[in-house]
């Protein structure tokens, strides 16, 4: 079992993340390292008894399930989660067929993921249930605004600034210095912020950052509104200021 050494973020609680899948490489060196770069606590365990056994000491938003488990059913597992808790469920398995889709939904998973799964997809998916839940426990007391759901005609950061919300509504999850540059440039409120501001944010050794890593990073954010389906993303460079994100149109 492995945990994140760190629960908070400078902006912030984590949130909590179960992993449970049996396949320790899989768990250990990509999924858990995988979802701690977009901001989340991660704990890992490889067996039904591992995870009951966590939960006995830790509280957790959110468990991500393999099906196919050495002691118990994963289907089972999301049965006996559901019963015990509200917490999010999402199920990972390499099975394609719908009678495996439709077993994990009713047995209670919010959600069903298909092996092999980017993080990014995982990351975005866990953000997404954890917005849903929110919602759904505040509705349950009082009225939600429209705003605080679906489509609302600008960009905004979520959860810490771990997420970013589209105007249309999509989800994305954010790595580390992404989140670090689109806070920078968020809290500029429509202004050019310079480069070296960014650089600051993205490193202690200012003068031994390599300033093209921040285009890269530029590039990247822009390709990635566009392929996760957000649409273009309105970061802008302003010629010899730096950077701009206009958030609303």
């Amino acid at each position: 079992m492995t945990q994140a050494s760190l629960t908070t973020s400078p902006h912030g609680p984590r949130l909590n993340v179960a992993v449970l899948d049996d396949d320790a490489a899989l768990r250990e060196e990509i999924l858990i390292p995988g979802l701690q770069d977009f901001g989340f606590a991660v704990t890992g365990a490889g067996t039904a008894a591992g995870l009951y056994r966590l939960m006995l000491s830790q509280q957790f938003d959110m468990v991500v399930l393999d099906i196919s488990l050495p002691d118990e059913d994963g289907v089972t597992v999301a049965r006996h989660l559901r019963e015990l808790s509200g917490l999010g469920i999402i199920m990972l398995t390499g099975e394609r067929n719908s009678r495996m889709h439709v077993r994990a939904l009713n047995s209670g998973a919010d959600t069903y993921l298909t092996k092999p799964v980017d993080i990014d997809v995982l990351a975005a998916a866990l953000h997404s249930l954890h917005r849903r839940l929110k919602v759904g426990a505040t509705s349950a007391s009082s009225q939600v605004s429209p705003a605080s759901t679906g489509e609302t005609g600008e960009w905004r950061l979520d959860t810490d600034g771990w997420c970013l919300i589209a105007p249309n509504g999509t989800v994305l999850a954010l790595t580390a210095p992404e989140r670090c540059v689109l806070n920078a440039l968020a809290a500029g409120r429509g202004a050019p912020v310079a480069r070296e501001k960014l650089i600051e944010a993205l490193s202690e050794d200012v003068y031994g950052f390599d300033p093209h890593r921040l285009e890269m990073l530029v590039h990247r954010l822009r390709r990635k509104t566009l392929n996760g389906g957000a649409g273009n993303l309105p970061l802008m460079t302003s010629r010899g200021n730096g950077y701009l994100f206009v958030m609303r149109p």
